[in-house]
């Protein structure tokens, strides 16, 4: 109720800048509940309601007298022994209490006489030198001294239960005014963003258009200290996929990111962080970002990977937006190649939605001569005096090295590793070149011409459906055949 009250509180304050604003919202500000909490709950209420000050001296009547006799007490005993001292004569006459008797009035044994039945009291005890009595208006007065504490707890409780009573039939228009200053506040966020962080009002369209002009990521470029680099995103109504190259590092995967969250700015009624943008009506985004497995349920991240790649096409609409980064990089490379160019071939024939794949596959990227629908787009890199610069800059076309032994230099590996790296690229390379297609040799200590039984042996193995034993059976067998 306090934070209720704390909250009502302003309702006033915001009504009249609405009205200022002439904007078409109705808001109730309560002020018969805001007098009523402020009269009646004390500020610093105990956190449960059954132990009393709950509420405020002066909203009830009963309570503060209660409460006077509960805090005045000892001053009532003390006036009224005062009073009935004055009333008998006897200066040594004294209250006193035991929990046997209560309240008693204790005069000694030679006064007793007078007292006793020209006052009215009744005899409650008689000791060696003195007699207790009590009266009934002490006894009256006991009463509601003892039960006090208990009559403040229930009576505090009950006044309680009525305020809730009062406030329970407006709950309602409560509700209802609760749900205009949540859009109001959502509303005043979203202009307040817009003004810090320069956002702009986007174009919705139902043509399937997606075109963004100097696009950024609203988080990152919040959190980096050196200037955000935006990129554009053309994508027209016949164009499905973006296939997006470049090496790791350069932001590929923050790029596909920008677009989803502005996408979501946009149909959530927000401007969005950009210089310009027409975007379509978007009914689901599907997302396969990142590396993981299960291990609970003994999923492979390549098994992770496949299953929310085979959510995404079969629940995705022409409506849908795709986010793939890199997509079947988890098996081996021809496997991996051989998936992604089928999974692309698929969603640009059958479901024909905007979809964005970047990948570090380069041959799949010749699927831009036979569909028009996908357009390939790279992140700009470069060797400058030995060292690679990324641009991170969206350009046309693919491009066709990864520089992924150049991030490796990047992360601080031994010198000498990634001179071996370079080494062995360098074969691969020449290979490549000779035999006009792509021939993978391992550097190891083996012989150069492997007995072809071994070379079937490894072409039939399926490490990821082997059990352990299977493994070593097959690992001795490739051992025999070597000797």
């Amino acid at each position: 109720m306090l934070q209720f009250k704390n909250s009502i509180k302003h309702l006033p304050n915001i009504k009249d800048i609405i009205l200022k604003l002439q904007f078409n919202y109705e808001i109730k500000t309560f002020d018969n509940l805001y007098k009523l909490l402020e009269k009646s709950i004390n500020e610093d209420a105990p956190v449960t309601i059954k132990e009393g000050s709950l509420i405020k001296e002066g909203y009830n009547k009963e309570l503060d007298e209660l409460r006077t006799i509960r805090y005045g007490g000892k001053k009532f005993i003390a006036s009224f022994e005062e009073k009935i001292k004055k009333q008998t004569g006897i200066k040594t006459l004294k209250i006193g209490f035991n929990k046997v008797f209560g309240y008693y009035i204790e005069v000694s044994k030679g006064q007793a006489k007078e007292v006793g039945e020209k006052f009215g009291w009744e005899r409650r005890q008689t000791l060696t030198n003195y007699e207790r009595f009590i009266s009934p208006e002490l006894k009256e007065k006991e009463a509601l001294i003892l039960n006090a504490e208990e009559k403040i707890f229930d009576l505090e409780y009950k006044l309680f239960i009525e305020i809730k009573e009062i406030i329970k039939k407006e709950v309602i228009d409560i509700r209802n005014t609760a749900d205009v200053l949540a859009e109001i506040d959502v509303i005043g966020a979203f202009s307040q963003n817009t003004d810090d962080y320069h956002l702009t009002r986007p174009t919705l369209n139902t043509d399937n258009i997606l075109s963004i002009t100097k696009g950024r990521h609203p988080v990152v470029e919040k959190v980096i200290s050196e200037e955000y680099v935006d990129n554009d995103c053309n994508m027209d109504e016949d164009t499905y996929t973006l296939l997006i190259t470049g090496p790791n590092m350069s932001g590929k995967s923050t790029y596909m990111r920008q677009i989803a969250i502005t996408i979501i700015m946009a149909q959530i009624g927000s401007f969005v962080p950009c210089e310009k943008a027409n975007l379509p009506i978007i009914d689901k985004i599907f997302t396969r970002i990142g590396a993981s497995d299960d291990l609970v349920a003994g999923r492979s991240t390549f098994m992770v990977e496949m299953l929310e790649a085979n959510n995404a096409i079969l629940n995705a609409t022409k409506d849908s937006l795709i986010l793939f980064d890199e997509l079947g990089r988890g098996t081996a490379t021809y496997d991996g190649i051989s998936l992604a160019q089928a999974i692309l071939e698929y969603i640009n024939d059958n479901i024909k939605c905007k979809t964005l794949f970047s990948t570090h596959y380069h041959e799949i990227t010749k699927l831009e001569q036979t569909y028009r629908s996908i357009k390939n787009v790279h992140v700009d890199a470069s060797m400058e005096d030995g060292k690679l610069v990324f641009f991170h800059k969206v350009k046309k076309g693919s491009i066709d090295k990864s520089y992924g032994i150049h991030v490796a230099a990047l992360a601080n590996m031994p010198k000498e590793l990634i001179t071996r790296a370079n080494e062995i690229l360098n074969e691969y390379e020449k290979n490549k070149k000779s035999t006009g297609k792509e021939k993978i040799q391992l550097s190891l200590n083996f012989k150069e011409e492997e007995p072809k039984e071994t070379i079937d042996i490894l072409e039939d193995i399926d490490p990821l459906n082997m059990t352990p034993m299977e493994a070593l059976n097959k690992l001795y067998e490739l051992k025999n055949n070597s000797k």
